[in-house]
Parts: structure tokens; sequence; C-alpha cells
């Protein structure tokens, strides 16, 4: 595998996420942001954050196996929430775990969490970026 996460000493080690990830693979991916929208372009979990979020997951694992790689391969996300409060967190759990599950991944990665106002379209509450590293 191309990307060693870790959790070094001196740093917190938060169950969610990684601090670093350490990658030995020869090509970066860079995939743009992506939201719950299905494979047709259809509103996935409208008004339904943790739907959503597993559509972006979901979306990325396709991405991925569509060039051969895999969400195991994922370096770094990003995620972007419409009107972020804390009281969120749970909902973004069960969106990426239910993700994780159908794709038979570990989603613990380095990971940055941003509120944002808005995203492009009105209907979405959630985009998510990732950067990858395959051999």
């Amino acid at each position: 595998m191309a990307v060693t996460l870790v959790n070094p000493d001196g740093l917190p080690k938060p169950e969610v996420y990684r601090q670093l990830s350490i990658a030995t693979g020869s090509k970066l991916v860079f995939l743009a942001g992506q939201v719950a929208r299905d494979a047709d372009g259809g509103k996935v979990g409208e008004g339904d954050l943790a739907a959503q979020v597993e559509q972006a997951y979901l979306n990325i694992g396709t991405a991925l196996a569509g060039i051969g790689a895999s969400f195991d391969d994922v370096a770094k996300l990003t995620v972007y929430v419409v009107d972020w409060s804390p009281d969120k967190m749970p909902l973004l759990g069960e969106g990426v775990g239910r993700a994780a599950a159908k794709l038979g991944v570990d989603p613990v990665k380095p990971i940055t969490l941003l509120g944002v106002a808005a995203l492009g379209e009105p209907d979405l509450l959630v985009e998510v970026e990732a950067t990858a590293v395959i051999d």
C-alpha cells in the first residue's frame, strides 16, 4: 500500500482521524469535491446530512475504483459542511460509518473539516475532496 497513516508521539491521538499520512507511491490523485449525487447526477439524501456524507464517500470510492485504486489509497480528505456546528458530528460519523461498511474500508484518514456558508447548489449539505497516492 502506498499510504501509511500515523498519529505521531507528541500530538493528540484522535480516534476518528490520523494526524498525518506517509505516501510512498509514485502517482498523486487529486479528486474533485464529491457531493450527494448518484451516477446519473440525481440528488441523494436531500436534507439528510448523514445520507449526503455517505454518498460523497461512496463517490470517492467509485472514482478511485475507476482508476484501479481504492479508498485505502486516500492520503488526505477535506470535508466542507454547510452551517457546521459540533452537534452535527454524530450525523457526519453516521454517514462515514455507513459508507465505510459498504466500501469495506477503514475511513480513518487525515482530515480537515471546514464549516462553510454554502456549496455550489442549494440542496448540498456536504462536499468531500480527496487526495490519494497510488503506485
